[in-house]
Parts: structure tokens; sequence; C-alpha cells
């Protein structure tokens, strides 16, 4: 991975975290590792337990940056978070994926759950 690309993927998680925690997500961890891929965050809101895959570009050159996520990406961050809840049990919380996708040129970032 390119140095920019690395830059760009840490000014997005940076501009990431900094959304939820003003749209009241506690974060729990970031960058989250297992043999199933990495979460980019994990957060808490509410009765639910977040799984958030961070995309970012600097335009819309090649699509917007939620388009990005494959439905393989999908599946690897499910798997991720089933990993996370057996080792970290949370009975009382329902689990959820999403996506923040950052688009810098036009200052957007749009929150899914998917």
């Amino acid at each position: 991975m390119s140095l920019y690309r690395k830059d760009l993927g840490a000014s997005g998680e940076k501009i990431a975290g900094n959304y939820l925690v003003v749209n009241k997500f506690q974060i729990l961890k970031k960058n989250f590792r297992s043999k199933f891929g990495e979460v980019d965050i994990i957060a808490k809101k509410n009765n639910c337990i977040y799984f958030i895959e961070i995309k970012t570009r600097s335009n819309d050159r090649y699509g917007k940056p939620y388009e990005a996520v494959t439905n393989q990406k999908i599946s690897h961050l499910q798997k991720a978070a089933d990993y996370f809840l057996l080792k970290n049990p949370s009975k009382d919380l329902k689990l959820k994926l999403a996506v923040v996708s950052i688009q810098l040129d036009i200052n957007e970032i749009k929150f899914f759950e998917i």
C-alpha cells in the first residue's frame, strides 16, 4: 500500500472516529484484527454493537467510497464480528454492520447500516 493510501486511510479513520463520537457512539476498539480480517472500528450505541468499515476517497473519480464495500468484505466483516463476540460476549447487545463513507473533496460523510 502506498504512503498516500495509508495517510488517506488514517485520515479517514480519524474523521470517522470524530463523526461517531459526535453522533453519540462509544468507541470500544479500533483496528481489531482477527484471522477473518480487520474491523476498522467497533462501537456501541444504545443497545447495539456496531462493526464498522471505513472507506475514504479524495474524490469520486473511481466511484463513491461506499461502493468499494464488496459482498466479500461484508462476509469478512460479519465473520470478524462473530469472532469478536465469541471472545467478548455481549448478550444484551444487537450486532450491526455499518460503513462510514468519506469523500474528502466535497466534505461528505455518510453512515450506512448494512
